[in-house]
């Protein structure tokens, strides 16, 4: 039987929002991680079920914001370059703003906060890439700041890993990264369809 979450001691709230009642923040979803040195396992899928809660949210009336990582010129995470680009899949329309950050957790040295402060909601939902990363750092830093985050897992993707010589396949440490948010910093949903 799974131990009890620090959500759940503390009490706080585990019911997810209305998209219509929340911001949506796309992190990341970027070609870097579609090919290459960085491409993600199951980056498809995952853009796949983000393009169908980004049209969700935009039928629902939902603010969206689009998150991008600026790593510079020559690098896989240059926004200038094709390579550093939001994927066409996903990306943002006219009045939906890009916000460009430089660290895994997108309230740092950006105006994402207040962004989110204009927009008037206290849920945001969040999905992206990666999972273990820039999702679960973002998730912590919506959290600390007093909103209340939702991570829609089939919608982020990661990459495996090594660790003490030995190999973190990606989807457990996708599932590691949703276990670490869902105990404390957010509710973690499945799918976008668990949301009202």
């Amino acid at each position: 039987m799974p131990t009890a979450t620090l959500r759940a001691l503390n009490g706080f709230d585990e019911t997810p929002p209305s998209l219509a009642d929340a911001t949506l923040v796309l992190i990341d979803y970027q070609n870097t991680y579609t090919t290459g040195v960085m491409e993600l396992s199951g980056w498809q899928e995952a853009i796949d079920s983000a393009a169908a809660l980004l049209a969700r949210a935009r039928e629902a009336g939902a603010p969206v914001i689009h998150v991008v990582n600026d790593g510079g010129p020559d690098t896989p995470y240059d926004v200038r370059a094709e390579i550093g680009r939001i994927h066409p899949g996903v990306a943002p329309v006219e009045g939906e703003p890009v916000v460009v950050k430089q660290v895994p957790d997108a309230f740092v040295g950006t105006d994402l906060g207040e962004r989110i402060d204009a927009a008037g909601r206290k849920d945001v939902v969040l999905a992206g890439f990666m999972t273990h990363m820039c999702v679960a750092f973002t998730a912590a830093g919506a959290f600390l700041r007093g909103n209340r985050p939702t991570v829609v897992a089939d919608a982020c993707a990661t990459r495996p890993l090594a660790s003490g010589g030995a190999e973190v396949p990606a989807r457990e440490l996708h599932r590691s990264a949703l276990a670490t948010v869902a105990d404390l910093y957010g509710v973690v949903v499945e799918s976008g369809a668990s949301l009202g």
